[in-house]
């Protein structure tokens, strides 16, 4: 059985945030979150990792995050391209984003030959998951159906307090397996905990142990496929309804292969806290925490130089 190996997604900007967030630091000596990312995957095992990024980002990219972790993993890229399309297809005129997480994971399929874990590059994740995620991937294979796992995190660890996030939104069968997910895109920390589906003109409470998605996926190499084989009945609609912003997420790719019988979703859970920077004043938190972590012995104060 091939290792598994680690893909992240750092090809997008951030928007409400205001700047190539994946490249500003939080730790004490330049660290950036990925680099904790990074750091917990390679002890859980990891020994690769695939960045998916922009060319346009590459040098600086590089610079910041790739040529350092390349001193103790192996490192690959791959370039989301808004035209990366099936044949007989074409980016509309004045679209300026590429087409969604599913979309950036493909862009990965000539690089990823056996299971993998796909992550998004601004998101503190906790030691827990990735070894968890790392566990599975190494002991199950496709069967009779795809095998793919999701690690969920418990709502309330993973709210910011200056604005609203998404989330995934999952549902389970009795022995933890994904039945459901469902994007909730304005959830608010409240108290209570709710989202709204029409700009706040209403509020539905969500309970705090909610398990919600934070886009840590495992997958076989079957999920690239299945992806690929998709796109283009999502283009045809996204063309038809939203061309300049439809997006092909992940989670319609697993509920569509869950739904066809094709696939199934183990859910585990971690109870770490989730950090991240969706918001520019979320930094301090982000921060803070970091300090904090290092402080009681989970991470090296210089992280790569041990």
């Amino acid at each position: 059985m091939k290792k598994p190996v680690l893909v992240i997604m750092a090809a997008g900007m951030g928007s409400r945030y205001g700047g190539l967030k994946q490249l500003d630091p939080v730790g004490n000596h330049g660290q950036l979150i990925i680099d904790y990312s990074i750091f917990d995957a390679r002890r859980a095992g990891f020994e690769t990792v695939v960045f998916i990024i922009k060319p346009e980002i590459e040098a600086d990219f590089k610079a910041a995050i790739g040529d350092r972790i390349a001193k103790t993993m192996e490192v690959k890229y791959a370039y989301q391209l808004k035209e990366d399309l099936p044949e007989g297809y074409t980016v509309p005129a004045e679209r300026q984003k590429p087409w969604g997480t599913a979309h950036a994971a493909m862009a990965a399929r000539k690089l990823v030959d056996g299971p993998f874990a796909i992550i998004n590059a601004d998101d503190y994740y906790g030691p827990e998951a990735y070894q968890k995620i790392y566990d599975y991937l190494s002991t199950h294979e496709d069967g009779d159906v795809y095998e793919y796992v999701m690690v969920g995190y418990l709502l309330k660890n993973t709210v910011s307090e200056n604005g609203t996030v998404a989330r995934g939104v999952c549902q389970e069968t009795q022995d933890h397996y994904l039945s459901q997910i469902t994007e909730r895109t304005k959830i608010e920390k409240g108290p209570p905990l709710r989202f709204t589906e029409d700009d706040g003109q209403s509020w539905t409470t969500l309970p705090d142990d909610t398990i919600v998605s934070l886009n840590m996926w495992g997958f076989t190499k079957s999920f690239l496929e299945e992806a690929a084989a998709g796109f283009p009945a999502f283009l045809d609609a996204a063309l038809a309804e939203n061309p300049l912003k439809g997006e092909y997420f992940l989670p319609s790719v697993v509920s569509r292969l869950t739904g066809e019988g094709k696939a199934r979703v183990k859910v585990l859970r971690s109870e770490d806290k989730w950090y991240g920077v969706t918001y520019r004043e979320d930094k301090p938190t982000v921060v803070a925490a970091i300090t904090q972590k290092t402080r009681e012995g989970l991470y090296p104060d210089r992280l790569w130089e041990v």
